[in-house]
């Protein structure tokens, strides 16, 4: 199904257009304790919308299962839902996840409406159609390929995201500056995320979705070009398994700079990727994003959560790398010395 990115100048009308475009004898709202919140009250008095059928789940990413899954689902018989009943997801990563799914199961499927309220969501879980929850310790182990009927951004919803979140958002859209090109790039590494200017965020946003749309479109399902926007996560999801284990989690966003940081450098001495622009990524994300502290001795542990990527092919790390900005190089593969002068690189520089 074709995916409607709506880039919003009114929500109210763009949001009534798009319920209208869905089958819709009954209109649910899902939320978190977050957005119930911060973010429902922005449209609880549009004057299509009925409080009886907002459903609230817990916040965070430890309540993206099972349990909250079924809670939705009960939620939505309960309140009358048939097949022809529509579920807007208002909310981060976790809520168009979960939403995502459950209206994706429910009596077989049913439309759905992605409104993000996160930067991370707007620029990498709203977008390309990936629903799921996470079962048995393991990230979305579960889940199905579809796409929401609308995705309705609406950067209106940032001036309620503390800094962290903002630039944890800001870190997948370094990641879609890089395997674009220069121009989207150096836009990107020139930003002030300080004090970041949110109508100008609002545009850059938007050419930050278009990357992955383009991607998206041409490999739905994963089979080839879409793992160019996988550039930082294999690293990056080690740095964020560690750090879970560690108890003291790093956001998705920051994992993924940390994760750029490693294998822009393997970029560097495999496909020759140019030193200048490498030290400038590097710098910028060192300014706005800090370090992430291990040592020598985590290499070994770093190695084998990477070894339990989802991208790998029979046991061998793979790795998404680049020749130059917007020069992709998917399937890549980089011996364990390699990796460990990675390693060694972001914790001591060039």
């Amino acid at each position: 199904m074709e995916q409607h990115i709506i880039i919003s100048k009114c929500l109210e009308k763009e949001l009534a257009i798009a319920i209208s475009e869905c089958e819709h004898d009954r209109v649910f709202i899902l939320v978190d304790e977050t957005t119930a919140d911060k973010c429902w009250p922005v449209i609880s008095n549009f004057r299509y919308i009925k409080e009886d059928t907002l459903i609230k789940i817990k916040a965070t990413d430890a309540h993206k299962d099972l349990k909250s899954l079924s809670y939705v689902w009960q939620q939505l018989s309960q309140g009358g839902a048939t097949r022809h009943s529509c579920l807007i997801n208002l909310g981060g990563g976790m809520v168009t996840d979960l939403g995502g799914f459950a209206a994706s199961t429910f009596k077989r499927g049913i439309d759905f409406i992605n409104i993000p309220t996160t930067l991370l969501a707007m620029v990498d879980a709203s977008v390309g159609g990936k629903t799921g929850i996470n079962f048995n310790g393991l990230k979305n182990e579960i889940g199905v390929f579809n796409t929401a009927h609308s995705v309705i951004i609406d950067t209106q919803f940032l001036q309620t995201s503390d800094i962290g979140n903002l630039r944890s958002g800001y870190g997948e859209m370094l990641k879609h500056g890089l395997i674009s090109n220069d121009t989207l790039w150096q836009q990107l590494i020139s930003f002030d995320l300080e004090q970041p200017n949110l109508s100008l965020l609002q545009s850059m946003v938007a050419d930050s979705i278009k990357v992955k749309e383009q991607i998206v479109k041409q490999d739905p399902l994963e089979h080839g070009l879409r793992k160019a926007l996988n550039l930082g996560h294999t690293i990056g999801h080690a740095f964020e398994s560690l750090a879970l284990k560690r108890q003291s989690p790093v956001l998705h966003g920051y994992a993924v700079a940390f994760g750029l940081i490693c294998e822009l450098y393997l970029s560097h001495i495999k496909s020759g990727f140019p030193v200048n622009k490498l030290r400038s990524t590097v710098n910028y994300i060192k300014e706005y994003y800090g370090m992430y502290t291990f040592t020598c001795d985590d290499y070994e542990s770093l190695i084998e959560l990477m070894k339990h990527d989802k991208k790998n092919v029979s046991g061998i790390i793979n790795f998404t790398l680049l020749h130059d900005v917007g020069d992709i190089k998917i399937n890549q593969t980089a011996t364990k010395e390699e990796i460990f002068e990675a390693f060694d690189f972001f914790r001591e520089g060039l």
